[in-house]
This record gives structure tokens, sequence and C-alpha cells, in this order.
């Protein structure tokens, strides 16, 4: 096995072990906040920052590289799958309105990872096609980092729950407040944004989140589709 395989079979083991995503963009404490919320159990932080100038993406890339590399965790580049190879990133992930799986896939590699957002029943199902290792699921609940989207209930987290062959986090106003109903619809992972940026003690809340996604473990809710 050659060490790009090895390193891509590191990182679907890695995925599929992954509960709790991050997003985040750039900002001042950029090294000590993903040094908390990774110690904290974050297992993906995904770098999405739309307004950014180039080198200000590259330079806040190679720390979130380093951070995801002490932490034993995976780095997502959003949307951008030639940065996502200048950085070696762990992966990109796309949208429905971004180049389509099968192009990221050509950029980046069989041995990164590709993931798909997807908003509603249709969308899941066709995405079962593509070629990606993930998909993005929701927003549930309306949310700002979605300007524009409507929000699409559980009703599709429970149909992932029951038809998807891989890894989906769900998105959409998570926090510790919105976490059980959506873990117990059967998401496999949650999609963590503004509870964890703005929170007053990001460790903290990410600390509340890995014990709900651990009692729901135990639960046997998530993944068991009957």
């Amino acid at each position: 096995m050659s060490d790009s395989e090895g390193t891509g079979r590191w990182r679907r083991e890695r995925l599929a072990r992954a509960r709790l995503y991050l997003c985040t963009g750039l900002r001042p404490d950029l090294p000590t906040f993903l040094d908390e919320v990774m110690a904290a159990g974050v297992d993906v932080v995904q770098l999405r920052e739309k307004r950014a100038a180039p080198a200000d993406l590259e330079g806040a890339g190679r720390v979130f590289q380093q951070a995801a590399q002490r932490h034993d965790g995976l780095f997502i580049v959003n949307d951008d799958a030639r940065l996502c190879v200048a950085l070696e990133a762990d992966g990109v992930h796309v949208g429905q309105d971004d180049m389509p799986p099968s192009e990221a896939r050509e950029v980046v590699g069989g041995e990164r990872l590709v993931g798909y957002s997807t908003h509603g029943i249709e969308e899941i199902d066709r995405a079962l096609g593509e070629d990606c290792d993930y998909l993005g699921v929701g927003p549930v609940h309306a949310t700002p980092t979605k300007e524009g989207r409507l929000p699409i209930g559980l009703e599709p987290v429970r149909h992932a729950a029951h038809v998807s062959d891989r890894p989906f986090f769900v998105t959409g106003a998570m926090s510790t407040v919105t976490a059980p109903e959506t873990l117990a619809a059967g998401a496999h992972g949650l999609v963590v944004v503004r509870a964890i940026t703005e929170a007053a003690d990001p460790g903290e809340v990410v600390r509340q989140l890995v014990r709900l996604l651990a009692s729901d473990d135990l639960s046997g809710e998530v993944g068991d589709v009957g």
C-alpha cells in the first residue's frame, strides 16, 4: 500500500468516527480557538470564508491544517478544490451550486474526501449516486449562515438515516438545544457554527455537545434504522 493510499484510508476511517463538525472563518484568535475546540472534541473543522483575500485564506488554511494534525482531526476546505490541494487539506465540501462532486474529485484525487450539501429528500437520493464521501443535510432550522435557504425540518434527516450508505452531518442552527431532537431523528453527526463560534466559552459548548453525542451513542438511536 502506498503512503497516499494509507492516508486516504485513514481519512475515511476518521470520517466514519466523526460526529461533531465545525464550520468557521477567519478570526483574530484562530490558532488558540481551533486548539481549544478540537481538544474539547470537535472532529472536523471546515474553513468557510467567502470574502477573504487569497493570501489570508492560505494563511488561515495553514493554521487549520496544523491544528487538525495536532488533534488527529480532519480539515475540510469549503467550495475550493484547488485550495484544498494547495493547503494539503483532508478534503473539500461542495454545494448544489458549486462544481459537482465528480469535478471536485478530479481535482482533489481519490485519497482526499469530498463532501456534498443536500437540502431535501430528492437531493439526498441523487447525492447517493455521486462520488462523494459524506453528505451535509439541512438546514433543519433557519439560520443566517444559510441566508435565503428555507428550513427543511427533520423528515429529510429521518430519510437519510434510512437510506444513506455514508456519514451525513446535519446543519441548521445546531446547538445543545436543537441537537437532541436531531440526533433522535437519526443524524450521524452535527454541523455547528454559531453555537460554538459565538460562545463565551467555546470549549465548554463543545464538551456539552460531545456529551449529547455520547449519550446518543449509548441509546443506540444513531444508525438504528430498523
